[in-house]
């Protein structure tokens, strides 16, 4: 009795072990994700088994395991890829309880997924291969395209970089949808660029090295370098700026719907909003803490855009890149 008594027990250890985890993909900075996750599994005891790839791999990924996902959560990544998950059925709608609590703009009215924080897109410069070249700090988009930033200037790849797209979006919306001005714009600033890398904030860290003069990416990973000693300089684009709402969302069909839930309603949460805080992001949850803001959304020229639009074209727009200018 006592042996059959003791095997039961063991195997409840291993069931309840077994399924002391969560799956996950993250476009979340690697150290950031590293630390978010670990604080989780510390707070639940509930293990994150995490893969970072940039936006556009995610999407990519959920499309070709959209009949056996390999995952049960996606914590970051432009919110236009996750309305575009959404419109493909790749994600499942949830309703947190500090969800209420985020402002309607930042956030899908269904539940399928919410913004985490917002990231303007921004401009750096390193501030050596500035004086050693003889140039000055860009100021806006129409900068840009100045032939005095030849070979200057890197970003990142449309294809698989959500904030690469952004740029795109955020043009198309300062020409006012006139999409062929929009490229005959990308063609002058494609002469300029040295580079497209996979990921949107790598520019930055090849700036931060000098590796570039000049780099396009989001403002917290500029301000991150920054802190961290880098010689560059941040400006904000004068004509107004475009901006990711990091977001989230869970998978449908994945096969940790519970533990999924609570990694979600704990990023939400205190704890996790002062982590990802931490990151000189703009964060959306009110449980986040206002001292740790180096910008606020007052202080930045928004652009107005429409995430859903931005979705459905999303495709046909980076085929036309392609076509156009990454041949």
């Amino acid at each position: 009795m006592k042996r059959i008594l003791f095997a039961i027990l063991m195997l409840i250890v291993v069931i309840t072990y077994a399924g002391n985890y969560v799956n996950a993909y993250t476009t979340l900075e690697e150290p950031l994700a590293k630390v978010l996750f670990a604080e989780f599994e510390k707070e639940t005891g509930i293990k994150v088994n995490w893969v970072r790839l940039s936006t556009g791999e995610v999407l990519a990924r959920l499309e070709a395991e959209k009949n056996n996902p390999q995952v049960s959560i996606w914590v970051g990544g432009v919110g236009v890829f996750h309305v575009e998950a959404k419109l493909k059925g790749l994600t499942t709608p949830y309703k947190a309880p500090y969800s209420q609590f985020i402002d309607e703009k930042f956030k899908d009215p269904d539940g399928y997924w919410i913004g985490l924080y917002v990231g303007p897109l921004a401009f750096a410069t390193n501030k050596n291969k500035a004086k050693e070249l003889g140039i000055t700090p860009p100021t806006s988009w129409a900068d840009l395209i100045k032939p005095q930033y030849k070979g200057l200037i890197r970003m990142a790849n449309p294809n698989t970089s959500g904030t690469a797209y952004n740029v795109i979006t955020t043009l198309i919306n300062l020409y006012n949808r006139d999409e062929n001005k929009v490229f005959e714009y990308l063609k002058k600033l494609d002469a300029n660029v040295n580079m497209y890398t996979k990921s949107g904030s790598a520019p930055g860290k090849d700036c931060a090295i000098g590796e570039t003069a000049i780099a396009i990416g989001y403002l917290h990973d500029l301000v991150k370098l920054q802190k961290e000693g880098a010689p560059i300089i941040i400006t904000l684009p004068s004509e107004g700026t475009g901006y990711e709402i990091a977001a989230m969302s869970l998978i449908k069909g994945g096969k940790e719907p519970l533990e999924a839930k609570k990694l979600y309603n704990w990023i939400l949460g205190e704890k996790a909003q002062e982590i990802i805080a931490s990151w000189y992001v703009i964060p959306l949850s009110p449980k986040a803490p206002k001292n740790k803001m180096v910008y606020k959304l007052s202080d930045i020229k928004l652009i107005q855009q429409d995430l859903l639009w931005e979705a459905q074209n999303r495709e046909r727009l980076v085929d036309r890149w392609n076509k156009e200018i990454g041949k």
